[in-house]
């Protein structure tokens, strides 16, 4: 135990700098370049998040949520240990309970546990405490492999680029939100696809009824992270239960044979953006889930993209082409107008 204890002040420093500011999470899902300005846009958040200090103890709060320290704490000294919470972490007083459940072989052959008297981990099934296990596990691996030499640095980067691309492996298996055979495929032709858009622009507005929200979600995890403004929470939770209502509202309405694909693509993408969002709204208790969240938001973007052009390219093909005001054309015109918005700024 003091081993770990000892060592854990260069392993945070290591983790912070590596994962946090260097983009080794990013590197490790083997991101395509985003577009300038949302690559911009996703820069700066993701050092406002990795930087963030809540209650200006010099821990950064994903840290604050590895040694169990609440991120509305009233006081810097979280454990009183006379100094504050960062500090201690420098001097080795307080360690992630994360590691408390790994067995490690001692000198004598037997195994022992941490001190569980160690603060608690971050919430149970949290990314950070996914992240957490995952490393220490690496880790502690690692160390006995040695033989108890001590690892190097680039040792200790490679092991917390394997614990992150772990976390991208679990990510990457969700499943999608339906697939072709949940559809109701019924129909084809101008009038099937007149009388769809019009069903769905009813979804659109029975989801969207009374929504308060004036910005997209990340206009609102701009205002919480930069501008501490947690008024900004119900409206991401707003956000994603609105886009969970479309997708949803979507897949129950027969579908147009030559609008089957991209109708799917659509609902799966609005599914997928509800739970982007929601991490979105957890950035104060699990900072690794909203950064995970920021690189899938721009890929959805760019696959977005390519779906919109689809779905507009059939109505244009069918010659499809709805007035201001028909039923339906709310739909088509922000299905047309986001896919010229998005291409125009992809690489």
């Amino acid at each position: 135990m003091g081993e770990i204890l000892r060592n854990w002040r260069v392993l945070a420093s290591t983790l912070f700098a590596v994962i946090l500011i260097g983009g080794a999470y990013l590197f490790a899902r083997g991101v395509e370049a985003p577009s300038v300005a949302e690559a911009s846009t996703e820069t700066a958040l993701l050092q406002a998040i990795a930087t963030r200090d809540s209650t200006g103890d010099g821990l950064p709060d994903w840290q604050k949520s590895l040694y169990g320290i609440p991120l509305n704490a009233t006081t810097t000294d979280y454990f009183h240990l006379g100094m504050t919470d960062a500090e201690a972490v420098a001097k080795g007083l307080i360690v992630p309970k994360a590691i408390a459940d790994i067995a490690v072989t001692t000198s004598t052959g037997q195994m022992t546990s941490i001190d569980p008297s160690l603060p608690p981990a971050s919430p149970e099934g949290t990314l950070t405490d996914l992240f957490s296990k995952s490393f220490f596990t690496l880790y502690i691996a690692a160390k006995q492999a040695s033989g108890g030499v001590e690892l190097t640095s680039a040792q200790v980067n490679d092991l917390a680029a394997k614990a992150i691309a772990n976390l991208s492996d679990m990510d990457v298996a969700a499943p999608d939100f339906k697939t072709a055979r949940d559809l109701t495929v019924s129909g084809s032709g101008a009038d099937a696809l007149k009388a769809f858009a019009a069903s769905a622009e009813e979804v659109f507005i029975k989801n969207k009824k009374g929504m308060i929200a004036t910005k997209n979600e990340l206009g609102y995890l701009q205002d919480m992270i930069q501008n501490e403004d947690t008024s900004a929470l119900p409206h991401l939770v707003e956000l994603a239960k609105v886009y969970r209502g479309i997708a949803a509202g979507l897949a129950a309405l027969p579908v147009p044979a030559e609008l089957a694909a991209g109708d799917l693509a659509f609902i799966n993408a609005l599914m997928r953006e509800s739970g982007i969002v929601s991490d979105f709204a957890r950035v104060n208790i699990d900072p690794l889930a909203t950064m995970f969240a920021l690189d899938q938001y721009l890929q959805l973007d760019q696959s977005l993209a390519g779906t919109f052009v689809d779905i507009s390219n059939v109505y244009a093909t069918v010659g499809v082409a709805l007035p201001t005001g028909a039923p339906g054309a709310s739909y088509l015109n922000t299905i047309t107008d986001t896919a010229k918005r998005l291409t125009a700024t992809q690489p």
